[in-house]
C-alpha cells in the first residue's frame, strides 16, 4: 500500500499521547497502593495530561490532511455499527474530553475522597474518572488498529498482532515520554516509568518480530491465474490499458525498491528498540537522564515514524496483481 504521512502522524501522535495517559494514570493507582511516593497533583498529573492532551489534538490535526472534504468529516462518524473509522472518530474525541477532564480534576484539586474500599482505600474523582479514561484509551488503541486488522483481503494485516503491536508500540513510546517529563518536573517515580518502558519496548520488540517473520511467509491468495480470470500457466501483462498511471498504481503500491524497504526496516529497528532501551538504562543512573531520555523518546518516535511507514509498504494489495505496469 502507498503509505499516508497524515495518517502515520495521525497514529503515532495519538498512540504516544495515549501512552502517556496510561502511564499517569498507572504511575497514580501505584501511589495510591504505597509502592511510589505521592506526585503533587498539579505540576505532575495535570500538567501530564496536558501533554497527552495536546499530543492527541495534533493527531486529530494530522488525520485531516487525508480527507477528501475536510468539511464533511463529521458525517465519518455515521456508520459506528459496521465501521472501525467511524468507532476511532467517535471514542478518539471522547477520550480526549475523558483525558482532559483527569487534568482538571487534579489542576482544581477536586481530589477529595468520595467513599472507601476495604476501610483502608480511598476513591476520590480522579481515580474514577482515570479507569473511564484507561477504558476508553484502550477502545482508541482497539479501534485504530482494527481500522487495518478487519481489512480481509490484506494478509499483512489481517492478524491479532495488528492490534497487539499498536498497543504496545504506543504505550511504550508513551511511557518514555513519561521518563522525560519525570525528569523535567523532578518526580520521584522515573526509575519506575524506566523500567516499564524497557519492558513494554521488550514487548513490543517481539511481537513486531514475529510480525515480520509471519508476513515473510505469507502465501499470497490470489495470483496472475485469479486476477483475471483464466488458468493458462504463462500470463504476461503487458499493459494495463492507461499510458500515464492511474488512482490504482499510485495509491495501491509505494513504489520504493526492495533495497530502500530493507533499510527502513532496519532503520526502525534499531530506534524503536535497542537505542531507547540502552539511552534509558544509562539515564537511571544518573547520568545525563534529561538528554539521554530526551535522546530515547525523540529516536524512538522517528523509528515509529519509520515503523508506521513500512507497516503500510507491507500490505500487498491484491489489484497490484493486475496493475503490475503502467504501459
Amino acid at each position: 500500500m502507498h503509505p499516508a504521512f497524515s495518517v502515520i502522524f495521525l497514529t503515532t501522535l495519538i498512540g504516544v499521547g495515549q501512552g502517556l495517559f496510561l502511564a499517569l494514570y498507572t504511575g497514580q493507582i501505584y501511589s495510591i497502593m504505597k509502592l511510589l511516593p505521592a506526585q503533587n497533583s498539579q505540576s505532575f498529573y495535570a500538567m501530564g495530561s496536558l501533554v497527552a492532551l495536546g499530543l492527541l489534538v495534533v493527531g486529530l490535526f494530522a488525520s485531516f490532511f487525508h480527507l477528501g472534504r475536510p468539511m464533511r468529516a463529521w458525517r465519518s462518524s455515521s456508520k459506528w455499527r459496521t465501521s472501525w473509522l467511524s468507532r476511532e472518530v467517535i471514542i478518539l474525541p471522547t477520550t480526549m474530553l475523558l483525558i482532559a477532564l483527569y487534568g482538571a480534576i487534579h489542576h482544581f484539586g477536586w481530589t477529595q475522597p468520595i467513599f472507601t474500599v476495604a476501610e483502608t482505600q480511598q476513591i476520590d474523582l480522579s481515580l474514577i474518572i482515570g479507569a473511564i479514561a484507561t477504558l476508553s484509551t484502550l477502545a482508541l488503541f482497539i479501534c485504530t488498529s482494527m481500522i487495518y486488522a478487519s481489512v480481509r483481503f490484506l494478509q499483512e494485516w489481517n492478524n491479532p498482532l495488528t492490534v497487539i503491536n499498536y498497543i504496545l508500540l504506543g504505550t511504550a513510546s508513551g511511557f518514555t515520554l513519561a521518563v522525560v517529563f519525570s525528569v523535567i518536573v523532578e518526580a520521584d517515580v522515573v526509575g519506575f516509568y524506566v523500567l516499564w518502558a524497557i519492558i513494554l519496548t521488550i514487548a513490543a520488540f517481539i511481537t513486531r518480530t514475529i510480525t515480520l517473520l509471519r508476513n515473510r511467509r505469507i502465501t499470497p491468495k490470489s495470483n496472475l491465474q485469479t486476477a483475471i480470470g483464466m488458468r493458462h500457466t504463462i500470463i504476461a501483462q503487458k499493459a494495463q490499458g492507461a499510458m500515464g498511471g492511474s488512482f490504482n498504481t499510485r495509491e495501491f503500491f509505494h513504489h520504493k525498491s526492495l533495497a530502500k524497504l530493507k533499510f527502513i526496516k532496519n532503520t526502525f529497528l534499531m530506534l524503536v528498540f535497542p537505542i531507547p532501551i540502552l539511552l534509558l538504562f544509562i539515564a537511571v543512573f544518573g547520568f545525563y537522564p534529561l538528554c539521554l531520555a530526551t535522546a530515547a523518546f525523540v529516536l524512538q518516535y522517528f523509528g515509529l515514524i519509520a515503523e508506521r511507514w513500512y507497516f503500510f509498504t507491507e500490505g500487498r494489495h491484491p489489484q497490484n496483481i493486475y496493475y503490475q505496469s503502467v504501459a
